[in-house]
């Protein structure tokens, strides 16, 4: 990045077990920590205004360490939204692995993800996502794609299962699944990133409107009883 001064010296790098120094770029403990200071620029001042002179300076890091992970800024935003992805993948996955009825794992799992996409820290970074996606259309196509994992995928994984052990009768599984987190998270979402609602819905909202998505999910796709 042009006109950027290089900023201070970063600590000490992380050594493998076996004592020998990590090969340039391959310190995950390293990337870890530049992606976390990129995650604090980006959220305070969004995409185009954070220059590589803030990340560094709050990774605590060398310029010249940061280009060894990453070529620039647009790929270190790119990688920061799949970490972030993927780590509430993981999250929601062992969310809705926790419970043996149909029913709460829905209940769970629906309100984590209300949670989740109407916290402040949610709702900044699909801003900045929405910010570039003209110039960064990959950006956008890999944030929502199916693989490795999205909330989407987790879920439609689940209700294969659910269908394949005779719990659920689903012929579309992946449009259930959609079906399922618009109920759970549309009706906050859209009023909290255009700013219409300038503060997450309390709790008690969250699990009213989830307990009615259940209701309609299970209405639609429950086995019917005799």
């Amino acid at each position: 990045m042009s006109g950027e001064d290089t900023v201070q010296t970063e600590g000490t790098d992380t050594a493998p077990a076996h004592g020998s120094r990590f090969a340039a770029g391959e310190d995950p403990a390293k990337r870890e920590q530049i992606l976390d200071g990129a995650r604090k620029v980006f959220m305070a001042q969004g995409f185009d205004a954070a220059s590589m002179n803030d990340i560094v300076r709050e990774a605590g890091v060398s310029k010249g360490t940061v280009y060894v992970y990453f070529e620039n800024k647009e790929q270190l935003f790119a990688a920061l939204i799949a970490r972030e992805r993927d780590r509430f993948a993981n999250e929601m996955r062992s969310t809705i692995a926790q419970y043996d009825t149909i029913e709460q794992a829905l209940t769970q799992y629906g309100r984590a993800l209300a949670r989740h996409m109407c916290s402040t820290s949610t709702i900044c970074a699909m801003r900045n996502v929405i910010a570039v996606a003209e110039r960064m259309p990959g950006l956008t196509r890999g944030f929502f794609r199916s693989a490795p994992a999205n909330i989407r995928t987790v879920l439609k994984e689940w209700i294969d299962r659910e269908v394949d052990n005779g719990r659920l009768a689903i012929a579309d599984t992946d449009l259930a699944a959609r079906q399922f987190i618009e109920l759970c998270s549309g009706t906050f979402f859209k009023f909290r990133i255009f700013g219409e609602m300038t503060e997450a819905p309390p709790e008690e909202e969250i699990a009213h409107v989830v307990d009615e998505a259940v209701l309609m999910f299970m209405a639609r796709y429950g086995l019917k009883r005799p």
